[in-house]
């Protein structure tokens, strides 16, 4: 993973803390905070270029200090990280990638994950990083970069996608329907790219674990 993104999304979850995730946050051109996520930005030694969210987790001494990138939203039927996301759209920023969003409890990492399918649609490019790995959403068939001996994991968002074949998987894929999360995941990659064919439209969550942490 070597591409650089322009603007971060820093959820509340856990913080970067490995080589290849914090590189993003030095490198980035702008990080947008999701609330609390701010306090631990600056404890990284950064400063955050706005803070979107409802502000239930940022202290009071925090809102004092960056009033003037403080981006309240008090609506409570989107979390924090879509309200970042719904900025970032309004400010035309394109390249995103997510921070940040995985990790404490266990319910926000799997409505974050659902929620990268929606993004997706919108900014097909979006990623969203961890220390261990990358998710990243497919619509359609194709061939995708990898490492040869990364871990690839291929999840179906709706339990009806049917997988016609793949390549450049060591366990090869044949006329498979993903009813369930696990079915298809725990796979390796055999080259430097694998491929999926696949019926277009469905949305499928494809996990890359790192490979240098």
């Amino acid at each position: 993973m070597d591409k650089k993104y322009s603007t971060v999304i820093l959820a509340d979850g856990d913080f970067p803390s490995t080589p290849r995730t914090t590189v993003l946050l030095k490198q980035a051109q702008r990080i947008i905070c999701c609330d609390g996520a701010a306090e631990k930005l600056l404890r990284f030694g950064l400063e955050p270029d706005a803070i979107v969210g409802d502000l239930d987790s940022l202290a009071f001494q925090l809102k004092q200090k960056f009033f003037d990138k403080i981006v309240h939203v008090a609506e409570q039927e989107s979390n924090d990280l879509s309200k970042a996301f719904r900025y970032c759209r309004s400010k035309g920023y394109d390249d995103v990638v997510i921070l940040g969003a995985t990790g404490k409890r266990e319910d926000h990492t799997l409505g974050n994950l659902s929620l990268l399918t929606v993004y997706a649609e919108e900014l097909p490019n979006i990623r969203m990083i961890t220390d261990h790995g990358e998710f990243f959403v497919i619509f359609e068939g194709g061939t995708f970069p990898s490492v040869k001996g990364e871990q690839i994991s291929i999840i179906s968002m709706d339990g009806n996608l049917v997988i016609h074949s793949s390549k450049n998987l060591k366990y090869p894929i044949k006329d498979l329907k993903l009813s369930y999360w696990y079915q298809a995941t725990l796979n390796e990659s055999l080259s430097d790219t694998f491929s999926l064919e696949f019926e277009p439209h469905h949305p499928v969550l494809v996990y890359r674990a790192a490979t240098v942490l």
